[in-house]
């Protein structure tokens, strides 16, 4: 096995958050469809699928790695919300809750001098910086469309969620 036992345990108990958060963002975009708000509910199954594709990956090092994937049980999405901020508050919350498990994972293989699991990790560390910039960018759209759900389904239809520009390139 290239990895530790407990870099092993740890990943698959990320696996189990990774699965976890996709199925809380089904129960959003399947919220969102039933009060007839397509983009949100486009945006939230799109982030649902990046989860899962998120749980694949590291199922994927597990077996290269030599281990054993071992899939926690998970509980069940709030299916529920109040308003449209509440669930995209849940939502950031949960991507800055998944950037400490990953920061965490880092901390261990570093402890464990696995440098195969650091290098493995960097990506999802890049990906993490990405989904809670997008997922603030769409709490402050919400917010400022108060009330007023359809501006936000416009914008997300014209201009979609995209990161803040860079610097111009030379």
């Amino acid at each position: 096995m290239l990895t530790s036992q407990k870099v092993i345990d740890a990943i698959n108990e990320q696996i189990g958050y990774e699965f976890s958060a996709s199925m809380q963002y089904v129960a959003i975009a399947a919220h969102f469809s039933a009060d007839a708000l397509p983009q949100l509910a486009q945006h939230f199954f799109r982030q649902a699928a990046e989860e899962n594709d998120h749980a694949m990956r590291f199922i994927k090092y597990v077996v290269d790695a030599g281990g054993r994937v071992v899939i926690p049980a998970i509980d069940a999405p709030k299916p529920t919300f109040k308003t449209a901020e509440e669930a995209i508050k849940l939502s950031l919350d949960q991507e800055v809750k998944v950037t400490h498990q990953i920061n965490a994972l880092v901390e261990l293989a570093r402890s464990e001098n696995d440098y195969i699991t650091i290098n493995f990790l960097q990506w999802f560390l890049a990906e993490q910086l990405e989904e809670v910039s997008s997922m603030d960018n769409l709490l402050k759209i919400v917010q400022r469309a108060s009330a007023n759900l359809l501006r936000v389904e416009e914008y997300l239809a014209r201009v979609g969620l995209k990161p803040m520009p860079g610097p111009a390139k030379e």
